[in-house]
């Protein structure tokens, strides 16, 4: 059983699954097709990720619009603060972010659309991150958000972040909007 919880941002939701629990353990379905259409979700997986980060590493704001790729994220060790941009245009929400630390214990996903930028940032010392795709991965056709542009505003709960070089180097979301690849991601 799942309990899918709406945000303010359009098509951006909080999967929250059942999980049952006794002495033994716990057991919960992390993803299961039938019953995320049942609840709305109509969606299909074709690439499962993990990421495994040490404390204030922050990734993103990552995208991809060849083939757009919408991704349904969990913590699965550890904890961090999961975080979606939405930058498809026309959208009444075209810049706005939503932020949401979870931790292993959650067994929470974020499902956000092709048309948002992903991000996180790794709280415990050691935090995985694993992500359930709707599109294949293809660097010739991703790009990237700064992870501090002002524009955004993204409020990091990180005071010193760890990032790579392609996540310093990226560009701001007006930027974007200014590329014909932005012209993927209409309202």
């Amino acid at each position: 059983m799942i309990e899918i919880e709406e945000t303010k941002i359009r098509d951006v939701v909080l999967v929250k699954n059942r999980i049952f629990r006794d002495s033994r353990g716990y057991f919960c379905e992390l993803m299961r097709e039938d019953r995320l259409k049942d609840a709305g979700l109509d969606l299909t997986f074709v690439q499962c990720n993990q990421s495994g980060s040490v404390k204030n590493v922050v990734r993103g704001l990552h995208f991809q619009w060849e083939p757009p790729m919408g991704k349904m994220m969990r913590v699965s060790r550890g904890k961090a603060f999961l975080v979606t941009v939405d930058i498809r245009k026309g959208s009444p929400t075209l810049g706005q972010w939503l932020g949401y630390e979870l931790t292993e214990d959650d067994k929470t996903h974020v499902y956000a659309p092709a048309g948002c930028a992903r991000g996180f940032a790794a709280l415990s010392d050691y935090a995985e991150i694993q992500y359930f795709t709707t599109g294949a991965y293809n660097g010739a056709g991703e790009s990237g958000i700064a992870w501090n542009d002002p524009e955004v505003g993204v409020k990091w709960p990180v005071d010193e972040p760890l990032l790579s070089d392609k996540d310093v180097k990226a560009q701001s979301l007006q930027e974007w909007l200014k590329t014909p690849e932005s012209d993927h991601f209409q309202y």
